[in-house]
């Protein structure tokens, strides 16, 4: 799985995950978040547009970054799921904890 990252400003970060956000790919997500959050950048938006698929560890790895970005005085959204993605996060209600965005400008307001 590859990760793109882009630096919105000087707090904002989006990383999007491209591709299958399992098991095999969730600790290079975890560790590119901790480090966005370690650089400063406490806004993050997870684009899941290039997502084809996720699962429970994929969720737990939002979950996490979730935490880590709050912890450091930040948030963690998400944007743009994919159907697939779309159907877990209702099926494991994490859409109430995660509320997916139309768009990573709308993710944070006026980002």
């Amino acid at each position: 799985m590859n990760f793109g990252t882009e630096h919105l400003d000087d707090d904002t970060a989006v990383v999007t995950p491209q591709g299958r956000l399992t098991m095999v790919s969730t600790a290079g997500l975890r560790n590119l978040i901790g480090e966005l959050v370690e650089g400063g950048r406490v806004h993050i938006v997870v684009d899941l547009a290039a997502t084809d698929f996720i699962d429970s560890s994929g969720l737990g790895a939002l979950v996490g970054g979730l935490k880590t970005a709050r912890q450091a005085g930040g948030d963690l959204r998400i944007a743009r799921p994919t159907e697939q993605v779309r159907t877990v996060l209702q099926l494991t209600n994490l859409d109430r904890v995660l509320r997916p965005a139309a768009s990573v400008r709308d993710a944070f307001g006026a980002t």
